[in-house]
């Protein structure tokens, strides 16, 4: 998949949190979106999910050479950040049965065997709403990593994640996106040290 943004701007009322953004993401290439709290790193990466209409420019989605329709994109991505809400009356398990009816998992694997990936199998069929911070965001990393899409987009992935935690993140990373595009928007080095490329949200703010 290739994401190509042809000088592209968002404004929130009069001000431009990003403009005059030309850039290319590549398959096979994994990207840091990065600047300091607050300056737009979240904004620039719904825009890129197609959650968010800009204000100037253009941004063309790619697969296979041919164009995808933005009402479309939404297939071919997976996307996670820390203000993305849980269904917590369901269990995880539940949680991802009911996800697996909108996008399969990779390399054909159960629910199960990714509850086990990400060290839940014991709280398998406990509601999310008794789980802790940390394995909260262990299910919504495997929600998106382990979806058989062309392309994630990781937002602070590491939210809330211990040692433990992210290992399982950088393993994963590893092992199951390396022949995808990965976009993760972070301003901490850890989160994205692996990454082949950075954008510095801050420096397209005039």
């Amino acid at each position: 998949m290739k994401i190509i943004l042809t000088n592209a701007g968002k404004r929130f009322s009069r001000e431009w949190i990003f403009r005059n953004l030309n850039y290319e993401f590549s398959h096979n290439k994994s990207y840091a979106i990065t600047g300091a709290n607050g300056s737009g790193k979240s904004t620039l990466l719904q825009a890129i999910s197609s959650a968010l209409i800009l204000n100037d420019g253009i941004i063309n989605w790619q697969l296979n050479e041919k164009s995808i329709q933005p009402e479309n994109v939404h297939q071919k991505i997976s996307f996670t950040a820390p203000y993305f809400e849980l269904v917590e009356e369901m269990t995880a398990k539940e949680f991802l049965l009911f996800h697996a009816q909108f996008k399969t998992f990779i390399n054909n694997f159960s629910v199960e065997e990714i509850l086990h990936k990400a060290e839940l199998s014991n709280a398998a069929n406990k509601q999310i709403r008794f789980y802790s911070s940390g394995m909260k965001q262990r299910l919504k990393l495997a929600q998106a990593i382990f979806s058989d899409v062309p392309c994630i987009l990781l937002d602070e992935p590491c939210t809330n994640l211990d040692e433990g935690g992210f290992n399982l993140y950088y393993d994963w990373i590893d092992s199951f996106c390396k022949n995808r595009l990965l976009i993760v928007s972070s301003n901490d080095i850890n989160e994205y040290k692996f990454c082949d490329e950075q954008l510095n949200i801050q420096n397209f703010k005039k």
